[in-house]
C-alpha cells in the first residue's frame, strides 16, 4: 500500500500528553496538509513515523510496514524534517552522494535530483554556505533520491523566496499527480489551500478534522453573503424584516438569506447595492475556527 498510516498513536513525556490517539492516513495521488498549533503533536508524529521516537501505543506504517523494518527506507519514504541536518563542510552534491551510497544508489540519480530542485549551479559549493532556501531544496533533493512512493516534508516553504514557493507548490502537486502520497506540514495556510487536496487538522495531540479542503472551506463559509451598499441602515432593516441576519463588517454580511433572495428584497424596496457575493472562507479561517480551543501559546493582544 502506497500510503502513510497513523493509527491511535499515544505518547507522553512525563506528565505531558503529546499524542492522544492520533489517527489519519496520507493516501496516494494527493497532497495532504498536516496542520495544527505549536505543541499540537505534529513533529512528534512525524518523528514516530520515521522511527526516531517510539510511541507508547498505536502504530505508524509506511507502505504497510514500520519504517525501521524497511530494507532501503529512502526507496519507500522520502522525508525532510530539518534542512540544517547536514555536514557544513561537505558540498551539496557530496551530501547527496553519501546518502545515495547508503541505499545502493548511483551518481546518476544524485545528479538527476540536483537538477530537479534547481541546485545544479551550486551543487559543488559547501552546504554550510547555503541559504535556508537552498538548504530546503537540498533536503527535498535528499527526499527524492530513492524515487519513493511516499513523501513527508515539515515546513518546506521556510526560507523560500517567492519564486521558490511557486516552484515548490507546483512541484509537490506534480508528485501527487504521479500517484505518490505527499504529506506536508506547514503553517502557511495560503500555500496549502492552493496545493493540498486534503487536510488533517490537529490540536492537543489528536485529530480535530480530517477533510477534503474544498469541503472544509465550504462548511466554514456557511450561508454568508457579503455585500456593499450606500444605504446600509435601510438595507439592514429590510433584510432583517425578510428574515435575514445582518452584521456590519467591511460592508454588510448577511446570513439566513440566499443571494437571490437578497436581490429580490432590495429590488422590491428600491434599495441600492454595488457588490453582492457569497462569502468564501479561506483555509486560514477554517483552521482558526477549528483550532481556537487548542492553542497553547498565545501572545498578548496588540
Amino acid at each position: 500500500m502506497t500510503s502513510i498510516e497513523v493509527a491511535e498513536l499515544r505518547k507522553r513525556y512525563g506528565g505531558t500528553t503529546a499524542l492522544d490517539g492520533m489517527t489519519f492516513t496520507a493516501r496516494p495521488g494527493r497532497v495532504t496538509g498536516f496542520v495544527g498549533p505549536n505543541g499540537a503533536g505534529k513533529s512528534t508524529t512525524m518523528r514516530i513515523i520515521l522511527g526516531l521516537q517510539t510511541a507508547d501505543a498505536g502504530h505508524a506504517l509506511v507502505c504497510g510496514q514500520p519504517y525501521r523494518s524497511l530494507r532501503c527506507p529512502l526507496r519507500s519514504l522520502g522525508s525532510l524534517l530539518d534542512a540544517s541536518a547536514l555536514h557544513p563542510a561537505r558540498s551539496g552534491r557530496n551530501h547527496l552522494l553519501w546518502l545515495a551510497q547508503t541505499q545502493g544508489l548511483g551518481t546518476r540519480r544524485v545528479d538527476e535530483v540536483i537538477e530537479q530542485v534547481g541546485l545544479a549551479s551550486v551543487s559543488r559549493r559547501t552546504a554550510g554556505g547555503y541559504s535556508l532556501g537552498m538548504r530546503q531544496r537540498l533536503g527535498i533533493a535528499a527526499a527524492l533520491l530513492g524515487d519513493p512512493p511516499t513523501i513527508m516534508l515539515d515546513e518546506p516553504f521556510n526560507g523560500m523566496d517567492p519564486e521558490g514557493i511557486v516552484w515548490l507548490r507546483g512541484f509537490l502537486r506534480s508528485l501527487a499527480e504521479q500517484g505518490r502520497a505527499v504529506l506536508v506540514s506547514s503553517h502557511l495556510m495560503s500555500e496549502l489551500q492552493d496545493m493540498a487536496e486534503h487536510v488533517v487538522v490537529v490540536g492537543r495531540g489528536r485529530v480535530i478534522a480530517d477533510s477534503n479542503v474544498a469541503e472544509l472551506i465550504a462548511a466554514v463559509s456557511g450561508d454568508r453573503v457579503r455585500m456593499r451598499t450606500s444605504a446600509p441602515e435601510a438595507v439592514a432593516a429590510a433584510l432583517t424584516a425578510a428574515g435575514g441576519q445582518v452584521v456590519e463588517a467591511d460592508g454588510l454580511v448577511v446570513r439566513r438569506l440566499a443571494a437571490e433572495q437578497i436581490v429580490a428584497v432590495l429590488t422590491a424596496n428600491g434599495l441600492p447595492f454595488s457588490e453582492l457575493a457569497p462569502h468564501r472562507a479561506t483555509l486560514e479561517e477554517a483552521y482558526l475556527d477549528l483550532t481556537g480551543d487548542a492553542v497553547e501559546y498565545r501572545g498578548a493582544p496588540a
